[in-house]
């Protein structure tokens, strides 16, 4: 039996989202097993409602939506809308796969309100760089494979 405190719960799987290297870690019993290059908000971080800004500290995965759908599948309102895009354009779509955070902190318990998601996005080109609306953009071919490793309650931070 351990003496360990409470501060010390194994967490066999985490993310880790660093805003100012533009990437996404995977930690599977505390050892980094997978990067991923995302996009945070291009309009920077915070908590503020209509802001668009990526929001810092802990989360969790609250929900996981779209398993199954194809590769560049849109989504509006969180439900497939039977459209496939494509990479490039204007518009700032949600693609592929969701997984809705839900803040843990003070500042950051608007988050599921706000809608900000890890997804996938029709802006490939820009991942590296701050980009999104405020959410966490990622490849359509990361994002699916990412999916299905992680359950709904992981542990996310998300740190400047």
């Amino acid at each position: 039996m351990s003496n360990s405190s409470s501060k010390d719960v194994h967490v066999p799987l985490r993310i880790r989202i660093d805003a100012t290297r533009q990437l996404l870690d995977v930690f599977r019993d505390g050892k980094l097993c997978k990067s991923y290059p995302i996009s945070t908000s291009k309009f920077g971080l915070g908590f503020e409602p209509g802001s668009n800004k990526t929001p810092l500290g802990r989360f969790v995965v609250g929900e996981k939506i779209g398993a199954g759908a194809v590769a560049g599948a849109v989504f509006r309102s969180r439900k497939p809308t039977g459209e496939i895009a494509f990479q490039g354009g204007e518009e700032d779509l949600v693609l592929t796969r969701i997984l809705w955070l839900a803040g843990l902190e003070e500042t950051n318990a608007n988050t599921r309100e706000r809608y900000i998601y890890i997804h996938g996005t029709n802006q490939e080109a820009l991942l590296g760089t701050p980009a999104s609306h405020g959410c966490v953009r990622m490849s359509n071919t990361d994002i699916r494979e990412f999916f299905d490793e992680i359950p709904e309650g992981t542990p996310v931070e998300i740190v400047a």
